[in-house]
């Protein structure tokens, strides 16, 4: 089959690569439409230490069953592949499971034709979803999931509310088209690409602005949602928060750096982390996409596989509007 490979920083290679056995308990998919998502792009830079080249990364994917049970029904997956057994799972957060594993970190991932998994990771999708629309399951579930924790931690409703997400990525876009269908009127985005603020704008129907051109207005955000995950993000977000309000921190672009915990403490600031979903919440986000609280999705591209290099150079150099590209073996 062909795949996509990740073979050295800031290179991938479309090439030859054995197609997935079929294990016990596993099904094989015919890859029908998968996302590049931020994580992949952070291995392409060689900043993952858990991706080691050559891998076959994506998992913003849906698919066909073409070996295996339930052959020929379409699905999309949790690419987290959990125990069902620790606590954590039991609880139903399995995203948290003691022994989890990952569709294109420690497996091969969906940049190729055909991938395995275990049958238990499927999640059903409607027979009228477009695969396109199906692979946007994954990292709209992350947006999903993080406005639901955000909204337990919240002293009043998220509509009544002042919502700043920093970054224009596929999560930024995602949580702010989220919010403005969970009734927020009050949203604005932080993002430093002038054509991802373009997109933002004409598709979210928010507002989209340059932070370093004009800062936000300190202790003015009853809700800040961290996309990025850099120091001078996580700078930004505490000084743009109320007293009292919540940062939601999603991004994971730099691993380490100082916060003010005297604001976080004099201001009774709440801080949350989180990481990706539950598989409740993939279905609970597949139905959502159906009813179209995520928008049109207008602003998603696609590509063909075979130009899966070409679409990770530009996103790297920020030559691409679009907040998704979603490539199509």
């Amino acid at each position: 089959m062909k795949a996509l490979v990740y073979t050295a920083p800031l290179e991938v290679t479309y090439r030859d690569e054995p197609d997935p056995a079929l294990e016990a308990g596993e099904v094989v998919l015919r890859i029908d439409a998968v996302g590049i998502c931020g994580s992949d792009m952070h291995a392409y830079h060689g900043h993952d230490p858990r991706r080691n080249p050559p891998l076959i990364l994506g998992h913003e994917l849906s698919g066909t069953v073409v070996a295996g049970p339930n052959l020929g029904k379409r699905f999309t997956a949790n690419p987290l592949i959990t125990c069902g057994r620790c606590d954590y799972c039991v609880q139903g957060r399995n995203n948290l499971c003691s022994n989890r594993t990952m569709v294109g970190m420690t497996r091969p991932g969906a940049f190729a034709e055909r991938m395995s998994i275990p049958a238990s990771s499927l999640v059903e999708i409607p027979a009228d979803m477009d695969a396109r629309t199906a692979a946007l399951t994954e990292p709209a579930a992350t947006a999903l999931h993080a406005l639901n924790l955000s909204m337990r931690a919240m002293h009043r409703p998220l509509a009544e509310g002042k919502l700043l997400v920093i970054g224009g990525g596929a999560i930024g876009m995602l949580a702010a088209l989220l919010a403005k269908h969970l009734g927020c009127v009050d949203i604005r985005v932080a993002e430093t690409n002038a054509l991802r603020r373009e997109s933002v704008a004409r598709h979210a129907g928010v507002g989209a602005f340059d932070p370093l051109a004009v800062p936000v207005a300190e202790a003015s955000m009853d809700l800040v949602v961290d996309a990025v995950g850099a120091k001078a993000t996580r700078n930004a977000a505490f000084a743009a928060v109320k007293p009292g309000g919540v940062i939601m921190h999603v991004g994971l672009q730099d691993w380490a750096s100082e916060i003010d915990m005297r604001k976080l403490t004099l201001a009774e600031i709440t801080l949350l982390g989180t990481y990706t979903y539950s598989t409740a919440d993939l279905r609970a986000t597949v139905a959502a996409l159906r009813a179209g609280a995520f928008g049109d999705l207008a602003w998603v591209e696609e590509r063909p596989l075979a130009e899966g290099a070409r679409a990770f150079r530009d996103l790297h150099e920020g030559r691409s509007a679009s907040a998704k590209i979603v490539l199509r073996p």
